[in-house]
């Protein structure tokens, strides 16, 4: 009986990384990061949103690091630059991978290493079109450091 009460709680964890967050017209899915090697204090976060109609990332935050910034990555004469950015604009109805839009979270100052198979929290700061702001909850896997990440990524250094 407790190892089927256990491998039912296994699996209702695992259905609830796969399934997307919604927080009224905003849909946030995929949200993972690559385990960290030994003394590494910095993460980078991949997600996608879609929202409904037109608003923008103004930022986010985590428990698992003192610092948060989002980042775009784009190639200046054959090398990769990375620079903060204040805001990620979600076109309305439109999927933003943020991986391969130029763009993604970073950790930074981890408070403690990611190991793959736990996740982190995240809090995304959404504004929308009449100048509010949601926050939205989301959960970002911890894949193996070995998991492959998009080709723009594979060139980065920190």
């Amino acid at each position: 009986m407790m190892t089927k009460l256990i491998r039912l709680c296994g699996l209702l964890g695992a259905m609830l990384f796969s399934f997307s967050v919604y927080a009224g017209d905003i849909q946030v899915e995929g949200a993972w990061a690559r385990a960290t090697a030994p003394g590494q204090d910095t993460a980078m976060v991949d997600l996608a949103i879609t929202s409904a109609k037109g608003a923008t990332l103004v930022g986010f935050s985590s428990p698992a690091c003192k610092r948060a910034e989002m980042h775009s990555m784009t190639h200046d004469n054959g090398m990769m630059k990375m620079r903060e950015v204040q805001a990620i604009e979600l076109p309305a109805g439109r999927r933003v991978s943020l991986g391969e839009s130029g763009y993604h979270l970073m950790l930074i100052d981890l408070t403690s290493p990611l190991k793959a198979g736990s996740s982190v929290p995240l809090t995304l700061n959404i504004r929308l079109a009449d100048k509010s702001t949601v926050r939205i909850e989301v959960s970002a896997e911890v894949k193996p450091l070995t998991a492959p990440m998009g080709e723009h990524m594979q060139h980065m250094h920190h």
